[in-house]
């Protein structure tokens, strides 16, 4: 079955594709950092929000000009570190200003810090393992919690589809290089099938969803809080999850660069996340109303995706670098990446030294 979105091009090829666009458009970009196409074939939607002023076209980091550039996502509980300007009040005393730059998705932050774009970043357990076969120069430098039901494919409510057995010859959204990608090949491994049995369509999580509820697509593999919103104002139904295939792990990164020359920003960092964590923890049902106007996404939903989940950074253990060794291997496998990697050579080798911002 021939796939949407060129599943048997290298990936390799395609990130940098991406990554050369984000170095030509400099400063300000507001471009589209992916591939992602509707049914009809219509070009990219755009992937990623402005990158503000004084984007960084090259890959050293920009931090000794006085500027740390943080890239985020508005489903990530480093949002409320940027709410709250613990972490900007911090850095400021020490001579250094915090730009949030906002991405749709891991793959296209990734694809930013290839470019060398951003100096810090937060995605799913799969997008790391496409940067690294792409040669970006990032460190692991913590998890989140599993979350295997943080991650689901879901079909209509009316849908004749009720096992990822019958998903033999269907079509699946999916925003292309993202956690739910493994979660989706681990799936359809489970129930006998491959990638090439059903036919990938690349959107973002914005188009996939005008996609789903427009039955353009026949399911949807997606996370929360997307996942929640489906489930309670269209009443898709969750065929599968994480549970037993993954642990969908979260993973904060580091360029090497920078933790090289600044390892103390780096636990500035890292201090700064463990408490935004902690604050969600205590405060799930306020952080559902502060991101439910930025994401477009009802309080109820965000709150439910919440309250399943608990919050806290976790260093890189040998279990955790044999996880997400066990993804690239499989990816390698299956041609999605174009060369082996060892997840080993690309974690950080620091200690925590977790201390309370301003």
């Amino acid at each position: 079955m021939v796939t949407r979105g060129s599943i048997s091009l290298k990936r390799r090829d395609a990130f940098l594709i991406s990554t050369f666009a984000v170095v030509l458009a400099g400063a300000g970009i507001s471009a589209g950092f992916g591939h992602a196409q509707n049914r009809a074939g219509a070009t990219a939607h755009t992937q990623a929000t402005s990158l503000g002023e004084g984007v960084s076209k090259g890959a050293a980091s920009t931090a000794n000009r006085g500027v740390v550039r943080i890239g985020y996502q508005l489903d990530g509980t480093d949002i409320i570190l940027k709410a709250k300007k613990w972490l900007d009040e911090d850095l400021q005393k020490k001579g250094y200003r915090v730009q949030w730059i906002q991405f749709v998705g891991g793959p296209q932050l990734l694809q930013a810090m290839n470019a060398g774009a951003i100096d810090f970043g937060e995605t799913g357990d799969a997008p790391p393992i496409f940067a690294q076969a792409a040669g970006t120069p990032l460190l692991y430098l913590a998890h989140e919690p599993a979350d295997p039901k943080g991650e689901a494919i879901l079909v209509p409510p009316n849908s004749p589809i009720h096992t990822v057995k019958d998903l033999k010859g269907k079509t699946i959204a999916l925003n292309k290089g993202s956690n739910v990608e493994y979660m989706l090949v681990q799936q359809l491994k489970k129930a006998g099938l491959t990638i090439h049995d059903v036919t990938l369509d690349f959107l973002t999580p914005p188009n996939a969803r005008a996609a789903f509820e427009g039955g353009k697509v026949d399911a949807w593999a997606i996370w929360d809080p997307y996942e929640a919103s489906a489930e309670n104002t269209m009443h898709a139904r969750a065929i599968a999850d994480g549970t037993g295939v993954t642990n969908n792990y979260q993973f904060y990164y580091v360029t090497r660069s920078f933790a090289q020359q600044h390892p103390d920003i780096v636990q500035d960092y890292l201090s700064g996340l463990e408490q935004a964590d902690e604050w969600v923890n205590q405060h799930k049902l306020d952080t559902a109303k502060l991101l439910a106007p930025q994401m477009d996404i009802d309080v109820t939903s965000l709150y439910q995706s919440f309250a399943k989940h608990r919050f806290g950074i976790e260093p890189i253990t040998k279990d955790i670098v044999a996880e997400q060794q066990s993804i690239a291997n499989e990816f390698y496998q299956l041609g999605l990446i174009p060369n082996p990697i060892r997840v080993q050579d690309d974690v950080w080798q620091g200690t925590f030294h977790l201390h309370k911002l301003p």
